[in-house]
């Protein structure tokens, strides 16, 4: 289940998000969202560190929908000088920007002690820090427009804490997510919105060798389920909702004795 829109009354549905920036754009769920939205019509900034990936996915959207804009931008989100640089640039050549899906993650990690620090701050400064750099940026793009929509893609990982390789990755997402909750307070009577999506399992390159991948959907349709989520607008949504919605608390609040089970320890 999905809080319910933020943005005006609870009959009114948000604004169209015409020009929309996505990070993590070059696979798995940030290229098929670039595709879905490119297929309603909407102008894109496609960004990520693999600019052939980018330039390939721009002439596929480009060839089914020529009638969109599509930009590119190789971009590491862990450096904040170059985030910046990106947001503003794009904003000024599509005439500003209406969303931001702060969606680059990655999901590398080992169990902590045990030698895999480097990797483990690597996610740390990808999925925390990447997050907060892509947040100062947009917000102050909207701040000054006077509207705007963030989106930042948290994960049912991030709903509890979890063991062994994947301790970190839950960690940074429970902190955008806490990140996220932050803004929502601050911006709550506001024309800029923030929403959080929680996505449950989808098969995407990041996750092609976890063994564990209960209740799991393809990336079409999990990609499906975030953008029709994010259209909404609301505070929070759990994708897919069945069965994550139903998920969440229960997640939360049994005893870690149960969890572990549900979990596969």
């Amino acid at each position: 289940m999905a809080d319910a829109p933020r943005v005006g009354s609870v009959t009114q549905p948000p604004p169209v998000r015409q020009r929309i920036l996505i990070t993590g754009a070059s696979a798995g769920l940030g290229a098929e969202m670039a595709k879905q939205w490119a297929a309603a019509g909407r102008d894109l900034v496609l960004c990520a560190r693999r600019l052939p990936e980018l330039e390939r996915l721009r002439a596929e959207i480009l060839t089914d929908h020529p009638d969109v804009t599509v930009l590119i931008r190789a971009l590491d989100v862990t450096d904040a000088e170059a985030v910046d640089r990106v947001f503003r640039e794009t904003a000024a050549e599509l005439g500003g920007l209406d969303r931001v899906v702060a969606n680059a993650g990655i999901a590398r990690g080992g169990s902590i002690g045990t030698g895999a620090t480097a990797d483990n701050e690597a996610t740390v400064q990808t999925n925390f820090l990447g997050v907060l750099h892509q947040a100062e940026s947009a917000l102050a793009l909207f701040r000054a427009a006077g509207a705007g929509h963030l989106v930042v893609v948290a994960s049912m990982a991030g709903l509890r804490g979890l063991a062994n390789e994947i301790t970190v990755y839950a960690a940074t997402k429970a902190g955008v997510a806490t990140l996220a909750e932050g803004l929502q307070a601050e911006l709550w009577h506001s024309p800029i919105t923030v929403t959080t999506i929680y996505p449950g399992y989808i098969r995407t390159e990041i996750n092609a060798n976890d063994p564990n991948m209960k209740w799991s959907v393809d990336k079409v349709t999990g990609s499906a389920a975030m953008v029709a989520a994010i259209e909404r607008e609301p505070a929070r949504a759990y994708v897919p909702t069945r069965p994550w919605a139903f998920m969440a608390w229960p997640m939360r609040l049994m005893p870690m004795v149960m969890f572990r089970k549900l979990a596969g320890y």
